[in-house]
C-alpha cells in the first residue's frame, strides 16, 4: 500500500457513518499501540474466551481424531 492509497482510503473514511469512523480508530490505535510495545496484550475477552477454552480441555471436551479429520475433509472439498 503507498501513501496515495492511505490518503484515498482517509478521504473516503469520511463519509462513513460515525460509528465506522471511531472503530477504525480504535483498530488503528491498537496497531500502533502493539507496534510501539513489540509485545502483544490480549483483551480481556480474549482472555475469556482463551479460558473457557482450556477449561473444556481440562474437562476433556475434546474433538476425537475421527471428528477431526471429518471437519477438515469437509473443508478441503470447497
Amino acid at each position: 500500500m503507498t501513501a496515495n492509497d492511505l490518503k484515498t482510503l482517509l478521504e473516503r473514511v469520511q463519509s462513513w457513518p460515525e460509528t465506522a469512523q471511531d472503530e477504525l480508530v480504535a483498530v488503528a490505535n491498537q496497531i500502533e499501540s502493539e507496534l510501539q510495545s513489540g509485545d502483544y496484550v490480549a483483551t480481556d475477552e480474549e482472555l475469556r474466551i482463551i479460558d473457557a477454552a482450556m477449561a473444556s480441555i481440562d474437562a476433556g471436551e475434546i474433538a476425537s481424531d475421527a471428528e477431526v479429520e471429518a471437519a477438515f475433509a469437509k473443508f478441503r472439498r470447497r
